[in-house]
């Protein structure tokens, strides 16, 4: 193993350090990713899969880095994930449009909350599920649903199947992952520098995603453009309870925008450029 250039990176230091403490740190990523709003900047899909290949003790000696067994830190990933869609469902619920009435900023683009309501105009109720791969979507799909007050139990039901496929799923892929030979050599050889990599790159790419949304906000701005959302903007973002229940469209655009209105009727467009 190469922990003599990283010593303090060395895999039973880590195990004795973080304990069941690094399992909650995914845990709370994983809900944070569907159960706030800023979320969408933490790269969970990776994160799913390194946490199960790391779970495997032949990998990562003498009980994976968690140090419990990947059944479950499946389960606990996946009930992560679900809680989170649930509070996500709840924070839309309750808010209703006043969640959208916000500055542009690096947590928050109106973009996002319009590309995953274009998720539902194409897939209806099953963006819920879709959802839990495509980043971004996954974080505003409870909210939007949650607005859009889409029939609950039927929300949860989707919830709870992305939630398994998704959460519990890629993660016991990721254990299944490890027991192919050359992975599992790569790992075990150089654990000090994945779990480097994990941990930096992922705080990398979440600053340079807030930086780089907080940056075309200030420019949008500086631009005259209009980067905020006011009341009646954010109930154009609202979307009619029939689109959580309309068939997908897998032959795309379907005529309508996200209030179930056909497009090109009157003023009854899409929103306006912002």
């Amino acid at each position: 193993m190469h922990t003599a250039l990283i010593p303090w990176l060395d895999p039973e230091s880590i195990i004795q350090a973080a304990g069941p403490w690094a399992l909650l740190v995914v845990c709370f990523i994983v809900f944070a990713e569907t159960g706030l709003l800023v979320g969408f900047l933490l790269p969970g899909d990776t994160l799913l899969i390194i946490s199960g290949l790391l779970s495997n003790p032949d990998v990562v000696p003498p009980n994976g880095v968690f140090g419990v067994s990947v059944w479950l830190v499946a389960l606990l990933i996946g009930l992560s994930a679900f809680v989170g869609g649930e509070v996500g469902y709840e924070i839309g619920h309750r808010g209703g449009p006043k969640v959208f009435e916000r500055k542009e900023s690096g947590l928050f683009s109106v973009k996002n909350v319009e590309r995953t309501n274009a998720f539902f105009e194409r897939f209806g109720g099953l963006t819920i599920i879709l959802a839990r791969f495509v980043p971004v979507v996954r974080t505003f799909a409870p909210v939007a649903a949650g607005v859009g007050h889409m029939h609950r139990a039927r929300y949860s039901l989707y919830n709870f199947i992305g939630a398994v496929i998704w959460g519990f799923g890629l993660t016991m892929f990721g254990y299944l992952v490890s027991f192919i030979p050359p992975v599992a050599d790569l790992v075990r050889d150089y654990i000090d520098i994945i779990l480097l990599i994990a941990v930096g790159g992922t705080a990398l790419i979440t600053a340079w995603h807030y930086f780089s949304e907080r940056r075309k906000a200030r420019k949008a701005e500086e631009a005259g453009a209009d980067v905020i959302t006011d009341e009646h903007e954010a109930e154009e973002l609202v979307l009619d309870p029939d689109v959580f229940d309309r068939p997908p469209h897998l032959e795309g655009d379907h005529g309508h925008d996200g209030h179930g209105r056909s497009r090109g009727h009157g003023d009854e467009g899409p929103p306006a450029d912002r």
